[in-house]
């Protein structure tokens, strides 16, 4: 007998999406990696979708005799609510995933700051998914709507997140150690990361962490991937590679000497937050790992094999759900309103067809899939059977990427508006 209650599913699947936010939440990660005052002043930086709760979490727990000012960017919309205002440290607002002025603005004057401060005090740098365009500040002679048009183009082509940081990087003036190598004072970089393999140097773009890449690098981007970016763009990386221009810091240099960078969660920490919910309301919780990256379709084609797989072997009546993270890839090519975990979650409905007992829920942690308003969607076995009631056909807003439209119209989507957290994609697929 099925010990999932009739409509619990969903509900159960929602819970487990809560409990993944929640234990990435930064007063859940952050009090036991904040370091003593030092001698001199603290300044706090930081840019993701996670500053502003990352600098709330910092000021709540700063003592209160000890100077502390800073500045930290987010997307719009991810900021405090008026009477969760900061009265040490300042948020902005800016441009995600296309870089805006206000960003551009906000990068700015945060390097103003970092240049200022000296060996007696400490930086306090707060890094999440999403740094990379927050923190957009294009190295001289090159404007901010090349970079945007740049972005633009890396984002629709499907390449992963450290190809398109490559290339971030090279553009910028914060970017790929440049804020390290900006400051003399000791550096302590928090970072909550949203990339598979938590590497520094890919976490919005590391800006405190060495870069191993090169001008050439990001130009062999592009050409793999037929980006077409601005004129002034090309040049630039051209020159840059013919030594024209100073490329990243590398491991070695002595500005990071002064920093110590530390992981403070993941999207291990996000399924783990899960599993343990799962668990508490009596059902079986596999973790499969954060680590699966690709494109959303091919990424949905491998999950049906795994739970047609699952469902083939399974004794007895206990439901299961499978969690997984990472980050999905989609390649645009339609003109529908998309968004990775709505794409993977259509791309599943379609591999498993209204296979009896299983639900799914894929969302991005952030609160936002891709650019819409919605976190993700979520599928139930009469999925197809109720968009074909209503003439939609699933195939066809495959393949125009219009995953948004096709889980909208059937008033499935997940929408949580943002969570000031990130640890990336989060899937959960419940065999019931």
């Amino acid at each position: 007998m099925n010990v999932v209650p009739d409509m619990a599913p969903r509900e159960l699947l929602l819970g487990a999406f809560r409990a993944a936010v929640d234990a990435i939440g930064a007063r859940r990660l952050l009090p036991v990696h904040l370091p003593p005052p030092p001698r001199g002043r603290t300044l706090v930086v930081g840019a993701g979708k996670a500053a502003a709760d990352m600098a709330a979490c910092v000021e709540a727990l700063w003592p209160a005799s000890a100077p502390l000012s800073g500045l930290v960017i987010t997307r719009h919309g991810h900021g405090l609510p008026a009477d969760g205002a900061l009265r040490r440290i300042e948020v902005v607002e800016a441009g995600h995933p296309l870089p805006d002025e206000a960003g551009q603005a906000a990068a700015q004057d945060l390097l103003k700051r970092l240049k200022l401060v000296g060996s007696d005090d400490l930086v306090l740098a707060l890094i999440s998914g999403g740094g990379s365009s927050l923190l957009t500040l294009p190295a001289a002679g090159l404007s901010l709507a090349d970079a945007q048009a740049t972005v633009r183009g890396l984002l629709h082509c499907g390449a992963p997140i450290a190809a398109i940081n490559c290339v971030r990087k090279h553009l910028s003036r914060t970017l790929g150690g440049r804020l390290a190598q900006a400051c003399a004072a000791p550096v302590t970089a928090l970072l909550l990361s949203d990339v598979v393999g938590d590497d520094p140097a890919v976490i919005a773009s590391g800006p405190f962490a060495p870069d191993p890449t090169t001008f050439t690098d990001a130009l062999a981007v592009l050409e793999t991937w037929r980006v077409a970016v601005p004129a002034a763009i090309r040049a630039y990386l051209e020159q840059g590679a013919a030594g024209l221009f100073a490329d990243t810091p590398k491991s070695g240099d002595a500005c990071f000497d002064r920093v110590d960078t530390r992981i403070v969660g993941n999207g291990g920490s996000a399924l783990a937050g899960a599993a343990a919910y799962l668990r508490g309301q009596g059902v079986e919780a596999v973790v499969l790992g954060d680590h699966y990256t690709g494109e959303a379709r091919t990424l949905a084609a491998e999950f049906a094999a795994l739970t047609r797989a699952q469902v083939s072997r399974r004794h007895g009546d206990r439901p299961l759900v499978l969690l997984s993270g990472g980050e999905a890839q989609v390649t645009v090519r339609g003109a529908g309103r998309g968004g990775r975990n709505a794409e993977f979650l259509l791309a599943l409905a379609l591999e498993l067809q209204g296979m009896a007992g299983i639900h799914a829920l894929a969302a991005d942690t952030d609160g936002i899939d891709g650019s819409e308003d919605n976190a993700g969607a979520l599928l139930a076995p009469d999925t197809l059977a109720r968009a074909a009631a209503l003439g939609l056909d699933a195939r066809a807003r495959l393949d125009d990427n219009d995953a948004h439209g096709f889980f909208a119209a059937l008033g499935d989507l997940q929408v949580t508006g943002p969570t000031r957290t990130n640890a990336n994609d989060f899937r959960a697929i419940l065999i019931a």
